[in-house]
C-alpha cells in the first residue's frame, strides 16, 4: 500500500492546552506521525511518497473562503503583538450570545473556532495546508485504480468544520478527499470514522447531503469530546436524512462492543452502495491512550482493518488521532495490514 507523507507536518508544534486546569504540552505532537512512518517503513508497507500540490481549489470545495482567508493570515496578524506564544482564542460566540464575525484578531478566532485545541503557531497553516495535500495524493491513487492507500495526514482534520477549526483540527482531510472523489465522477462515498472522538466536523459538513454517508464509532458524547455532536439520534436533515449513523459507546468499551458497532457500520455501508470508502484512522481506541476510554488492544486493529478490507470497496485511509506515541504505529500500520491480508 502507498503511504504519502510529508515533513510539513513539523512545522506545527503547540505548545501547550488546557487540560484538568493546567496547561500541558500539546498531546498533538510531531512524534505522532513520526512514530507512524517509521511502523510503515518497519513492516515495509509499501513506498512512501511525498504529496503533490493541488491548489488551494479542492480545499475550497469544503472550507469557506472567509475562513481560510483568516486562517491563512492569522499567525502574521499575531507577530504584531510582539509575543511568542501561540495564539489560541480565550472567547466564543456562546448560546447567549451573537454569532457575529468581529474585526480584532482574538475576536475572530473565537469566530472561527469552537474549542481551545487548535492552537496557531508560525508553521501551522503550512502544515495543515500540506495534510490536506496528502489526502489529496492518496486519493489521487485510489482514482487512478489502486485498492488502498494511506494518507499520513497531520495535523488531523475529522473535528474542522467548513469554517471552525478545534480538537487539534484546522482543515478536514476526510472530508475534502472524499469531495474530491465526488467532483471526479463518483455518486457515493461512504466515511468510516474510528477514532475515539466523534467527527463532528465530518458530520456537519454532509449533514444535508445524500451523496455522503457518515457513521462513526466514538466515546458517548454525554462524557466525552465533543460533547455537542455525536448522539444515535443524529441521523441528518433535508436531502441529508438517513444518511448519517453515529454508534456512541461507554468508556470502559472493548472488542466486543466495539466490533458489534463495525458490523453495524459496515452494514450500513454495504446497503449505501457506496462507491468508494474513506476511513478517518483514528487509533485513540487503545486501552493505554492518554486521553480517551476505549480499550482496544493491538491485535484488534488487525480485525478491524480485516473487515473493513470485506466491504471490497476502494479504500483511503486518512490519518486522525491516537496518541499513545508508542504504540500509536503499531496500531495504525496493523489497520492497514489487515485491510492488505
Amino acid at each position: 500500500m502507498l503511504t504519502i507523507y510529508s515533513d510539513d507536518h513539523h512545522l506545527h508544534h503547540g505548545r501547550c492546552e488546557l487540560i484538568d486546569g493546567q496547561l500541558k504540552p500539546c498531546f498533538e505532537m510531531p512524534s505522532r506521525a513520526d512514530h507512524v512512518l517509521q511502523r510503515v517503513q518497519k513492516q515495509n508497507l509499501g513506498p512512501v511518497e511525498a504529496p503533490e500540490d493541488f491548489g488551494l481549489g479542492p480545499i475550497e470545495r469544503i472550507h469557506s473562503r472567509d475562513y481560510l482567508d483568516f486562517f491563512k493570515g492569522a499567525w502574521a496578524r499575531w507577530t504584531e503583538f510582539n509575543t511568542d506564544g501561540d495564539l489560541l482564542p480565550y472567547t466564543w460566540p456562546a448560546r447567549t450570545l451573537r454569532s457575529i464575525k468581529p474585526t480584532s484578531l482574538h475576536g475572530q478566532l473565537g469566530y472561527y473556532s469552537f474549542d481551545g485545541g487548535a492552537p496557531i503557531t508560525a508553521g501551522t497553516w503550512q502544515a495543515a495546508y500540506s495534510a490536506a495535500q496528502v489526502a489529496l495524493t492518496a486519493q489521487a491513487e485510489i482514482q487512478r485504480g489502486a485498492r488502498g492507500a494511506f494518507a499520513l495526514c497531520r495535523p488531523p482534520g475529522h473535528h474542522a468544520a467548513s469554517d471552525l477549526m478545534g480538537g487539534y483540527c484546522y482543515l478536514n482531510n476526510a472530508a475534502i478527499a472524499a469531495q474530491a472523489f465526488l467532483d471526479q465522477g463518483h455518486k457515493k462515498v461512504a466515511i468510516l470514522d474510528v477514532d475515539y472522538h466523534h467527527g463532528n466536523g465530518t458530520q456537519s459538513i454532509f449533514y444535508e447531503r445524500s451523496d455522503v454517508l457518515f457513521t462513526s464509532i466514538h466515546g458517548h458524547p454525554e462524557a466525552e469530546f465533543p460533547f455537542f455532536l455525536g448522539y444515535e439520534d443524529e441521523r441528518g436533515e433535508g436531502a441529508g436524512e438517513g444518511f448519517n449513523f453515529n454508534y456512541p459507546l461507554p468508556a470502559g468499551s472493548g472488542w466486543d462492543a466495539w466490533s458489534a458497532a463495525l458490523e453495524q457500520a459496515c452494514n450500513e455501508i454495504e446497503s449505501y452502495g457506496a462507491d468508494i470508502v474513506v476511513v478517518s484512522l483514528g487509533v485513540d481506541t487503545f486501552k493505554d491512550d492518554p486521553i480517551s476510554q476505549f480499550k482496544l488492544d493491538s491485535p484488534d486493529y488487525l480485525a478491524m482493518g480485516k473487515r473493513i478490507a470485506a466491504l471490497g470497496k476502494p479504500t483511503l485511509f486518512v490519518m486522525e488521532g491516537g496518541y499513545a506515541v508508542e504504540e500509536i504505529g503499531i496500531n495504525a500500520v496493523n489497520v492497514l495490514e489487515g485491510f492488505e491480508q
